[in-house]
């Protein structure tokens, strides 16, 4: 299994930043950067899928290339 990639991590670090965020805004009764927070959150969870996607691709082509050297 191969470590998370660069997207993967990424994606994660802006969930939860677009977490606090929301619940920053939602607290402060400030509903742009309640909105703000939930965009950068939903950004974060696709980047991490296109990095997941991209990790599972890979570790696939590299099953695929071992049981071909077999």
């Amino acid at each position: 299994m191969r470590r998370p990639n660069e997207d993967e991590i990424r994606g994660k670090l802006d969930e939860a930043a677009g977490t606090v965020k929301e619940n920053i805004g939602r607290a402060t009764g400030d509903l742009e950067m309640e909105n703000e927070g939930a965009d950068q959150r939903f950004g974060g969870k696709i980047e991490g899928g296109v990095g997941k996607a991209r990790r599972k691709v890979s570790e696939g082509l590299d099953e695929l290339g071992n049981k071909l050297n077999k």
